[in-house]
């Protein structure tokens, strides 16, 4: 009896399938060739993947070669001084580590056509540490750093420092960074001031013009001395981007500040975030990852009252269709709504939310590629590094960083699959019609050439 066709086969069609699914196990044959052997480039890449560190990759790699794992030309030893190649880029002067030479660097990380206006820098600091970062427009590349300090203070005097030690002038990169550094940077007062905007003479104590005033007069120049201005312009300012994650935490503090503190909606986030301080939650200070939670759950909507709901669904569309990958055609137009609905919740006009209020046209096409987002997450990727280097954060750690995130010269062997069915000694899998039907091969995705092999990005390591 013939097989009856599948949907879209002809008859001919089917029969073709079943004979080659009945002579599938006839010839099949074990695949018993000997391992393939890691090389030097595919272990590099192997220990990257791992991320281990040099006394972790020199045990994997040794216990690889006693069982006869790797190619004779493989050196074990080559990863107690795996950062030497970059060692040479970097410099250690006046508490800071930096970069000396950024384009050898760059093309010692094979990425030989750099552009400065294809990258923005990131300053900012943690608990342990000042860093700069060059971080790739459009984030298909990963952060590379350039400056790194555990002695050195956030204040002017160390910014314009770290500016000339990485030679600022003459790369010129866009500068995406939170609103204490851009004070720093363009020589404003910190802290609650009259004038703290760089843009315009806006009043920040004149609160009954707030949210019905917009023709601020503009700030022609950032003169020392004048309107909340003490030092000279570091950088010039038309090199600032507004930051969108630092706006989009500004809005969030000040949507919870303006909510009923005795209502259902501050209660849910005391109970959702137990181990977040009382103080914290009635400041409205949330990272991104819990904004994201917010977002997500659909239970905190339920809590809110009608103008709190209308507010945060503003601010849900704005995270969406503004301050990330996406811009809308009609964001003006929710951020008037945004405006008027934080108004009636009785929020205060802050600096961020001035940012969005009068100089909406100030902000890129595109502020998910200028986010300074990736800058953040740096924090955290560094931080491991920080810990192997536990007393000694000197050039080697940066190197070592470096070597890190480097891709291979070429795509490693052990790296391409094969579209060829193999099976497992003593293993036998029964081939059905769906996996002949199937069985087809898939094009690779070629990397983004423009800048070279790519480094490893925040999202591709471990």
């Amino acid at each position: 009896m013939s097989p009856e066709p599948q949907a879209g086969l002809s008859q001919e069609e089917a029969m073709d399938i079943e004979e080659k699914i009945e002579s599938s196990d006839s010839d099949f044959e074990y695949d018993l060739k000997a391992p393939e052997l890691f090389n030097q480039t595919d272990l590099n890449d192997f220990i990257r993947d791992l991320g281990l560190s040099k006394s972790a990759s020199e045990i994997l790699a040794s216990r690889l070669k006693e069982r006869n794992l790797v190619t004779k030309e493989t050196r074990i030893s080559y990863y107690r001084t795996r950062e030497r190649n970059h060692l040479k880029y970097f410099a250690e002067e006046d508490n800071f580590v930096f970069c000396k030479d950024i384009p050898g660097l760059m093309a010692a990380m094979r990425l030989k056509n750099y552009a400065s206006n294809e990258w923005r820098l990131f300053i900012d600091s943690s608990k342990r540490s000042l860093k700069c970062v060059l971080l790739h427009n459009g984030n298909k590349l990963g952060s590379l750093p350039i400056a790194h300090s555990t002695k050195a203070k956030e204040e002017y005097t160390t910014i314009a420092l770290i500016l000339d030690k990485i030679k600022y002038e003459e790369h010129k990169w866009l500068i995406c960074v939170d609103l204490k550094m851009v004070n720093f940077l363009l020589g404003q007062q910190g802290g609650y001031t009259k004038y703290p905007c760089f843009l315009c003479l806006w009043d920040s104590r004149a609160k009954s013009q707030h949210w019905t005033k917009r023709d601020w007069p503009p700030r022609v120049a950032l003169v020392p001395g004048e309107k909340n201005v003490i030092n000279p312009l570091l950088v010039s300012r038309n090199r600032i981007i507004l930051p969108p994650l630092h706006i989009k935490l500004g809005l969030i503090k000040q949507f919870v500040k303006g909510l009923d503190k005795s209502g259902n909606c501050f209660l849910f986030l005391s109970k959702k975030f137990p181990k977040l301080s009382a103080e914290k939650i009635k400041a409205g200070i949330f990272d991104g990852p819990q904004i994201r939670s917010l977002i997500k759950d659909p239970n905190f909507t339920d809590t809110m009252t009608k103008i709190d709901k209308k507010a945060w669904n503003e601010f849900v569309w704005l995270v969406h269709n503004f301050l990330g990958n996406k811009k809308s055609m009609d964001f003006s137009h929710h951020v008037e709504e945004l405006m008027c609905q934080f108004q009636k919740l009785g929020c205060n006009m802050s600096i961020k939310l001035h940012f969005l209020h009068n100089h909406l046209d100030y902000f890129p096409s595109n502020l998910g590629d200028l986010s300074e987002e990736q800058g953040e997450r740096f924090h955290q990727d560094l931080r491991t590094m920080e810990e192997r280097y536990q007393g000694h954060w000197n050039a080697h750690m940066m190197a070592d960083y470096c070597w890190s995130i480097q891709n291979s010269p070429q795509p490693s062997a052990s790296a391409r699959k094969s579209t060829k069915r193999k099976r497992s000694a003593g293993v036998v899998k029964k081939t059905t019609k769906n996996d002949v039907i199937s069985a087809a091969p898939t094009t690779p995705v070629a990397a983004p050439a423009q800048f070279g092999l790519p480094l490893r990005t925040h999202d591709s390591r471990p």
